[in-house]
């Protein structure tokens, strides 16, 4: 039994589900993230069924997400690299990395430290802001229809009560 697909759903959160809402996909663009390129390198780090590899990289290719580089012999290998699309997703794998640490590990069980590499620093903890670099929580945020955009009339109008 397939996954369900969300084709007909207005809404970016179910369309980039679409796109990549399995796990293997995110452990992948995980992988790449840290500089894997070839399939060798995300079969090893994954322990992934090499069908089911190459299923997900045909889709990350498809949706523009990765690209497939020729090295070598034309034909015989291949290295799958992060186009912009796809290194835009860093921040949501921080996101659910820190997640994790604190809400499956706790903070003193992680079992990574992320850090800047150009000076040691820990990275902050993400969080939402507007755009004047206020944070925002849930309970802040509501949804209209963006300029230029489709009315959605149907859609819901608030992620969150304001306010409450």
């Amino acid at each position: 039994m397939g996954r369900k697909r969300f084709d007909e759903m207005t809404c970016s959160i179910a369309q980039t589900l679409n796109q990549v809402g399995d796990w293997w996909t995110l452990l992948i663009v995980r992988d790449a993230l840290k500089g894997a390129r070839r399939f060798s390198d995300f079969h090893e780090s994954t322990g992934i069924a090499k069908n089911i590899l190459t299923d997900r990289l045909n889709k990350l290719v498809e949706n523009g997400i990765m690209v497939r580089e020729e090295v070598g012999v034309r034909g015989q290998r291949q290295e799958y690299v992060l186009t912009q699309r796809g290194e835009a997703l860093f921040p949501i794998l921080i996101a659910m990395q820190q997640w994790g640490d604190q809400w499956i590990y706790g903070q003193e069980n992680k079992p990574d430290e992320l850090y800047d590499t150009r000076n040691g620093q820990p990275l902050g903890q993400m969080a939402v802001a507007n755009e004047s670099g206020d944070e925002v929580t849930h309970h802040f945020v509501a949804t209209r229809p963006a300029s230029g955009e489709n009315d959605n009339s149907d859609a819901p109008d608030n992620i969150a009560a304001n306010g409450s």
